[in-house]
């Protein structure tokens, strides 16, 4: 166990500290919201490939983690990319003048990789012990998961499409899972975890790789995601408060009559 942490810890320290390398190079810290979706895949392979555990359940972790991660980093490449640095990191830039590389590498690239490990937990687990194999157990997990990465998918693909049309630069999208749920992205992303910990929690020891799920879901709902969001949508969009008022925050429900 303690040497799949360590693998972990290793190759997450590796990913992070390239990607900050670059940022310093093309002046841009945002890459590494890119990186964040194929840190924890690329984690999940090399500890798959290096760690004596479960194949199957090691290939199925894998998989999970990969095609999660992968569709992220993808998706997120192609909105960002050729846009510039995010809004967050030019603030952090202009405010830290140039102690902002060395500052970055903590508070930007230290931390999200600090997160990735603690978030990773189910996965470092689930590679690290071989008893029992993949059963019931993780056929709910995978239930879960699959739900999961579809919230998370089809709230970003209906997003983005929405977003193409230059009339609703100022409106709000409420259709489609948009509609149950103010953040299906978040939720899904949230979703698949609890799923992911549940594949890995059929080990036993897997159990405290909860651990990783809750701390998603707590910054999801309280730090980075949910709040920070909806912070900056409440000045942009027109008749927000009014969709606020109707749809649920975060689980998804019918829409409320107002």
């Amino acid at each position: 166990m303690g040497n799949a942490m360590l693998i972990a810890a290793i190759t997450i320290a590796v990913v992070m500290v390239t990607t900050w390398i670059i940022s310093l190079v093309i002046k841009n810290a945002s890459i590494v919201d890119i990186v964040w979706g194929a840190g924890f895949a690329i984690t999940s392979w090399v500890l798959t490939i290096t760690v004596d555990g479960n194949s199957g359940r090691q290939i199925l972790l894998a998989v999970m983690v990969g095609l999660w991660g992968m569709r992220l980093a993808l998706y997120l490449g192609k909105r960002n990319i050729g846009h510039g640095e995010d809004w967050r990191y030019k603030a952090m830039r202009k405010k830290k003048g140039k102690n902002f590389g060395i500052i970055s590498l903590v508070t930007v690239f230290g931390l999200q990789g600090a997160l990735m490990w603690t978030v990773s937990l189910p996965v470092i687990l689930g590679n690290a012990d071989d008893s029992p194999g993949v059963g019931p157990i993780a056929v709910m997990g995978i239930m879960l998961w699959a739900v999961g990465l579809m919230f998370e998918a089809v709230g970003d693909f209906q997003l983005a499409r929405f977003k193409k049309d230059p009339a609703n630069a100022t409106k709000v999208m409420d259709k489609g899972l948009w509609s149950l749920t103010r953040h299906p992205n978040y939720f899904g992303d949230a979703l698949l975890w609890w799923g992911i910990a549940i594949v890995g929690a059929e080990t036993g020891s897997g159990v405290f790789g909860f651990i990783g799920p809750v701390v998603m879901t707590f910054f999801l709902l309280k730090i980075s995601g949910v709040p920070m969001l909806e912070r900056s949508l409440s000045r942009r969009r027109e008749g927000y408060a009014d969709y606020v008022a109707r749809t649920s925050g975060f689980i998804p429900r019918p829409p409320k009559k107002i």
